[in-house]
């Protein structure tokens, strides 16, 4: 069986530790985020592919969601000391390693595919079947625009990862942009690997900055549309509310509620201009069924709380036994 998962970092690793417990002998290809990608230090740093890297190669911190376990912070330590900029990114002495050894890289003329080809050969020995494809070898950065009454117009414009981390998510997000998205290509393997699948399933990530992104690359809304695989979303939106992160920052600056049923309908539906099949809903936000069915959309309901990969596992079983019957 070949599985594709559209992922982005936190819950799309959480999501597809889950998809790997459900098909242990499935081959399995996730297509992760790049458009948070940023350089701090000099380094390149690509947050959703490490943590979809280092979860799913046991080298994940499960407490934090992000970065290495046993992780120290000294060389960040260090840079405060020194004054530096950007010392609000979490850049842990572990991780450093994975940075400036993917720059290195990507200095030599390697591309982010095969660098991060290189990069899960340490962690995914053990796992030959499963792969990590980034959307795109060509640069996209994700950019909010934000209030500022001292800047022209009154706005300006940060990348995603200081508007996340450093200001929590705390301002209006008056619009995203995808700086780059309109010149980006699929990686390869990317195209090849839907039109091939077996199974397509859009993970609860981020729908603004993680699977946004990925379908915002020109051809992957067309390639996920065309492949003859069933393709299922699952729902990051619980009760009014992300289940992981804080999706409700963003989704009112693209002008879609935070509410389960609405990413479904801006996803949209295969019969007509969108990528899903089936939306699966948590079971709290079942009343919402009817809402996704009017778009198009074979709505499904279950428990969806990631409490564990084997809990993942099960909802993703029995969406599929379902859209498969």
């Amino acid at each position: 069986m070949r599985i594709v998962v559209l992922a982005g970092g936190v819950g799309g690793s959480r999501f597809t530790s889950g998809v790997r417990s459900a098909y242990p002998e499935a081959q399995i290809t996730v297509v992760g985020n790049t458009a948070d990608d940023v350089t701090l230090h000099g380094l390149r740093i690509c947050p959703d592919l490490d943590t979809l890297m280092y979860t799913l190669g046991g080298g994940g911190d499960a407490e934090r969601g992000w970065g290495r376990l046993d992780e120290s912070w000294r060389a960040v330590e260090e840079l405060r000391a020194y004054g530096a900029d950007a010392t609000w990114f979490g850049l842990g002495d572990r991780d450093l390693g994975t940075h400036l050894f993917r720059t290195s890289l990507l200095a030599a003329g390697l591309p982010l595919s095969e660098v991060t080809a290189r990069l899960c050969a340490r962690w995914w020995a053990h796992d030959p079947a499963l792969r990590l494809l980034p959307m795109s070898d060509d640069r996209v950065e994700t950019h909010v625009d934000i209030p500022d009454p001292g800047a022209p117009g009154g706005r300006r414009s940060v990348h995603f990862q200081e508007y996340w981390v450093r200001l929590h998510a705390e301002p209006e997000a008056l619009a995203v942009t995808r700086v780059g998205i309109e010149d980006a290509r699929p990686a390869p393997g990317v195209e090849d690997a839907l039109a091939t699948a077996d199974l397509v399933l859009v993970g609860p990530s981020n729908p603004v900055v993680s699977i946004g992104p990925i379908l915002a690359v020109p051809g992957l809304h067309d390639a996920v549309r065309a492949t003859p695989a069933p393709v299922v979303g699952f729902s990051g939106i619980l009760h009014g509310a992300p289940v992981l992160g804080m999706a409700h920052r963003l989704l009112p600056a693209i002008g879609v509620a935070v509410d389960a049923a609405a990413v479904g309908r801006h996803y949209g539906a295969r019969s007509g201009d969108g990528v899903l099949d089936a939306w699966v809903l948590d079971a709290g936000d079942a009343a919402a069924a009817a809402s996704v069915e009017e778009a198009g959309l074979r709505p499904l309901v279950d428990d969806l709380v990631m409490s564990s990969p084997e809990a993942t596992a099960g909802f993703v079983r029995r969406a599929v036994e379902q859209v498969a019957a």
